[in-house]
């Protein structure tokens, strides 16, 4: 609003501009009342210019705020899903939409939204007002205006769908170069870096081609706007210069226009279009913004509305799964009717061969699934070692800690990797330590939290020589003393040393 009150100055601006210029040229002897309409013109121009600026900083300031509010919700609506959601788009998508991507929202409503504003008022005002002195000029420009929008409606809905797919070929290209960067080891090791590189050059192929083609639009916008408008203005300048020289002697309502009211108009002849000239520069803005706009809402769009607090089972146990079943979508039922029951001191393995359903099984203790029948009552808080731990760039404490305060790592790392410096920094996925202290190194993490009742271990001696994966399940054994211990597996050693088995997926 702020930025079209602005530009509404232009009307009296002109007005004033067009009578300084009639006493200047006429034969008046007053040229006082010239030099007074120029002063207020100049105090209205610098009251638009600031007008302008002002608009133009809370454009900018809403903008930015807009976008913190739209990621935030995307990235609490993301952390509310599971990661096992096979719904879930590939986090190389996401954090390209989301950090890159995302920022086409802040031009589109910094300068998109509030030239609407201008589009509906600017012209709303001028129209009259030279149809107050001219009605033939108001009819050119009448005509004129409307073919501007019905051409960039035809143009919009091929930059609509130019826009979005520029948007999904950058989001496939940002998810390929992460997980081969990933898998860059195993790549290596095949000796497919040629192929991965002629796969991700076609891609970068496909998005400078895409990115071309919302130019190209772009550019074709902006030709149509400008052919238009500067028809518009040219007819109206015709219009006016003949009927001043007497050539036209119909259009305005005393017959013929005097100087100050054929400069007036020529003056707010572009001033009617700008708002429309101003369209094509911020076209690309819209397609690109609403695209935007469009994938993050798209993050938000097919998720299970979030779960409630999980209740504690009313047996005293630290876990009871009553006869729970469930299904990958599109997949036979992986699990059906199962009924576990954890006390404290308990330890238990889920024991059976890959795809069998154990890993599914903890998941749905851990509450990172949902399941479609049954219930899942769980009491106090989990602690979870994945198979392949993941470790970030970071100390060993921090690594244990992840953030969370009030958790002291030092006693646990000195107890389970003794002889470790709780500030040496690891690498990212662990670089620099052994497969057995990595696990160490996530059992600390999953014991860490006083409060955690149970520990939930997907697979702990995979991938691990003998006399490592005997050192793990002594570890494991000892740390979770006093807790409910689960772990899904196919090792026998580590099966044997559980208090009870269970089969799944014989």
């Amino acid at each position: 609003m702020v930025q079209a009150v602005a530009a509404l100055l232009w009307v009296p601006q002109a007005w004033l501009l067009a009578e300084a210029i009639f006493w200047l040229t006429g034969s008046y002897t007053l040229p006082g009342h010239a030099v007074t309409l120029a002063v207020i013109f100049a105090v209205l121009g610098v009251l638009r210019s600031l007008l302008d600026a002002w608009g133009g900083r809370l454009a900018f300031r809403g903008a930015r705020a807009e976008l913190s509010r739209l990621r935030t919700q995307a990235v609490a609506a993301l952390a509310q899903r599971s990661p096992l959601d096979p719904s879930l788009p590939p986090s190389g998508t996401v954090s390209s939409l989301l950090a890159e991507q995302a920022e086409a929202v802040v031009p589109y409503l910094q300068r998109y939204v509030p030239l609407r504003w201008r589009l509906a008022l600017v012209p709303a005002v001028i129209l009259p007002a030279v149809a107050w002195h001219s009605w033939a000029a108001a009819l050119i420009l009448l005509i004129a205006a409307p073919l501007i929008p019905l051409f960039m409606a035809l143009i919009g809905i091929r930059a609509k769908k130019a826009s979005e797919d520029q948007l999904a070929a950058v989001g496939s290209m940002n998810g390929l170069l992460m997980d081969r960067l990933r898998g860059l080891a195993t790549i290596r090791a095949l000796k497919a870096e040629g192929r991965v590189a002629a796969r991700i050059g076609t891609l970068a192929a496909d998005v400078k081609r895409r990115t071309m083609a919302v130019l190209r639009i772009a550019f074709l916008s902006s030709a149509v706007l400008e052919l238009f408008s500067a028809l518009g203005v040219a007819l109206v300048a015709v219009y006016v210069g003949f009927n001043l020289l007497g050539q036209i002697g119909f259009g305005a309502w005393g017959g013929t226009l005097d100087l100050a009211h054929g400069l007036f108009i020529l003056l707010l002849a572009p001033a009617f279009f700008e708002p429309l000239r101003e369209l094509s520069a911020v076209w690309h803005d819209r397609a690109s913004g609403e695209a935007a706009l469009r994938a993050m809402a798209g993050l938000l769009e097919g998720q299970e509305p979030a779960a409630g607090p999980v209740q504690a089972p009313d047996d005293g146990s630290v876990l009871r799964l009553d006869r729970v079943g469930f299904a990958y979508p599109a997949a036979a039922a992986l699990v059906s009717d199962v009924d576990l029951s954890l006390r404290r001191g308990e330890k238990v393995a889920l024991f059976g061969p890959s795809g069998g359903g154990k890993s599914t099984l903890l998941a749905l203790a851990a509450g990172l699934l949902q399941p479609d029948s049954g219930t899942v009552r769980r009491a106090g808080k989990v602690g979870w070692i994945g198979h392949r731990p993941f470790m970030k760039n970071a100390s060993l404490a921090a690594n244990v800690t992840l953030g969370r305060p009030g958790l002291d790592a030092a006693p646990l790392l000195r107890r389970l990797l003794p002889g470790h410096d709780p500030a040496r920094r690891v690498g990212e996925g662990g670089v620099g330590l052994s497969g057995g202290e990595t696990l160490r190194l996530a059992l600390a993490r999953a014991i860490a939290d006083p409060d955690a009742a149970l520990i939930l271990a997907d697979e702990p001696t995979a991938h691990l020589d003998a006399a490592t994966a005997a050192e793990v399940i002594e570890a494991l054994i000892e740390a979770a003393q006093g807790r409910a211990l689960l772990v899904a597996t196919h090792d026998p050693r580590l099966a044997a040393r559980m208090d009870r088995v269970v089969e799944v997926g014989a």
